[in-house]
């Protein structure tokens, strides 16, 4: 397991410089020069050139290579081109409240999923079985758009059980009322295709003669779905879940703009808007770096789930 572990960190340092290298090429050499974008439509070839230098794309390609290395290395990342607030300080202050939303909305969502999908995997063919796959593929095929518009009027504006909009300072506050009705929406719109896809997983597990041999030993059928088929279709279940873990840095775009919550999301969408490259550029390391230990994480929950994974 520690040798495992060491040549998978060792692996990171050539996996992040590509990275690295990819993004710095996407932002200088594809992206255009951004004094131009900065400078707006009025402006004249000295106050581009003034720009140019203040933001450091005056420099050789190389040493602008490097400085966005030692950037990574120390985690600095500059100011925000269009606020001149530190991007440090920018991840630190929105990052909270997309968690807020998106860690209970993964968490919610993933246990709503593996029971329903249990459920309907134990029923197959009937007609509930029939019924909630229908419903799952109609739901699949509304954009979110439409959840958030029609919980937002249902739930906030005719029933008044939720606020619209809105955010505080009191963490408790935010999750319990201005996090809940987004929350609600992820589920919603997440809760469809989980259903069908860990519905899948069961059945392929269902099939196989382990679950044969426990139903003649006698066992259960709550044991044996809820122990056996459970626990062996647990890995491509983590799977999913752990590959949507990255995607939590860069927050829910279209929730956080519609709810007007102050997170990573909303923020990054705007970056994009503005051409905010040092924002974006560090989102980017950020959640490719993510991404390269969560798969770690997930290889050593396998053995976990699975003594007979073998981690070579």
């Amino acid at each position: 397991m520690t040798a495992f572990i060491i040549r998978r960190l060792l692996q990171f340092i050539p996996t992040l410089l590509g990275v690295v290298l990819l993004v710095f090429i996407l932002f200088n050499w594809i992206g255009g020069d951004p004094a131009y974008l900065l400078a707006g439509k009025i402006s004249n070839p000295e106050q581009i050139a003034n720009i140019r230098k203040q933001i450091g794309v005056d420099q050789p390609y190389h040493i602008q290579l490097w400085i966005f290395i030692t950037q990574i290395a120390t985690g600095d990342f500059g100011v925000s081109w269009a606020t001149n607030e530190k991007v440090s300080t920018i991840f630190a202050t929105r990052l909270v409240p997309s968690l807020t939303v998106l860690l209970p909305m993964l968490v919610i969502g993933a246990l709503l999923a593996m029971g329903l999908a249990l459920l309907v995997a134990y029923r197959r063919g009937s007609l509930t079985d029939r019924a909630i796959m229908i419903g799952c593929t109609v739901g699949q095929s509304i954009s979110i758009l439409v959840y958030i518009i029609v919980f937002q009027y249902v739930f906030a504006y005719q029933l008044g059980w939720f606020p619209v909009q809105g955010w505080g300072q009191d963490f408790w506050i935010n999750l319990i009322k201005f996090s809940a009705l987004p929350i609600i929406v992820g589920v919603a719109v997440s809760l469809a295709p989980d259903t069908r896809l860990y519905r899948t997983f069961f059945l392929d597990e269902m099939h196989q003669d382990y679950v044969r041999t426990a139903r003649a030993s006698g066992l259960s059928e709550s044991r044996v779905m809820g122990v056996h088929v459970l626990r062996n279709a647990a890995i491509p279940i983590v799977t999913n879940v752990m590959i949507q873990l990255p995607a939590l840095l860069a927050g829910a775009f279209l929730i956080e703009r519609f709810f007007s919550i102050p997170g990573i999301g909303r923020e990054v969408l705007l970056a994009v808007e503005r051409s905010d490259f040092p924002l974006i550029k560090a989102v980017t390391v950020y959640v490719a770096m993510a991404t390269l230990v969560i798969n770690l994480l997930t290889d050593i929950l396998y053995k976990a789930i699975d003594p007979r994974v073998q981690l070579k």
